[in-house]
């Protein structure tokens, strides 16, 4: 069968270690994961179930280690800000997964960073719409390679960071999350049939905010993988 049209360049991710690329078929993301950062957001910390939103799958920025990436500031904005997430890239589909099965479900890890039209998303949240123009704009998802389980480090201390121009701006561990791998996938699984090629970035720690044109941003997930990006 014919294409009416020429068939976009399908969405992928560079496996560590090798030329294997992972498609990506999704990209999920979980809302407010981290206590304090809720709270910088001004919103209650406690353990509600999580929600979540999503961005397209041509948003990801492969930026493979070692490499600095341009990344061109966003139309329609005054406010970017960067937000540092462990990613989980599922490798096994499944609906209604039990938490204690959901880390059969994993097939790897990345260090990703939500780029985030804050000022947008404000606005947005303000008048009770979706985030979407906040979020999901072009190359708002810059991610490292990924990292296969068998070969990644311990996930339950990770400790995950971010530096702009070679000042710490966030620092936390995985364990920080208010909702585990397993829940979020577990949840998520609620709502949608969770297939392989999917990415979920799981939230951002506190210290989130704002970059400007020059701005170097390095972010990175011990045990998983680092990315450095260039505002330009």
């Amino acid at each position: 069968m014919a294409y009416a049209i020429p068939q976009p360049t399908p969405a992928a991710v560079p496996v560590q270690g090798g030329d294997a690329l992972f498609p990506v078929r999704r990209i999920y993301c979980v809302g407010r994961n981290y206590a304090a950062h809720a709270r910088e957001m001004g919103s209650d910390p406690t353990r509600e179930p999580p929600f979540f939103f999503c961005k397209p799958a041509d948003a990801v920025v492969p930026v493979h280690a070692g490499r600095i990436v341009d990344l061109p500031y966003p139309l329609a904005t005054s406010n970017l800000h960067y937000e540092v997430e462990l990613v989980v890239a599922i490798g096994r589909g499944g609906v209604n997964i039990p938490v204690n099965e959901a880390a059969a479900h994993v097939w790897g890890y990345g260090a990703g960073l939500d780029m985030t039209r804050r000022d947008l998303q404000f606005a947005l949240r303000d008048k009770g719409r979706p985030w979407e123009l906040g979020k999901a704009f072009d190359r708002s998802a810059p991610i490292s390679p990924l990292v296969a389980v068998a070969a990644a480090g311990p996930m339950d201390r990770a400790p995950i960071w971010l530096k702009v121009n070679g000042q710490l701006r966030q620092s936390a561990q995985v364990a920080d999350m208010i909702w585990s791998v397993p829940e979020i996938i577990a949840n998520l699984s609620t709502y949608f049939r969770l297939e392989p090629g999917d990415l979920i970035f799981t939230g951002t720690p506190e210290g989130v905010g704002p970059v400007v044109a020059g701005d170097v941003i390095e972010a990175g997930v011990d045990g998983v993988g680092s990315l450095s990006v260039r505002i330009v």
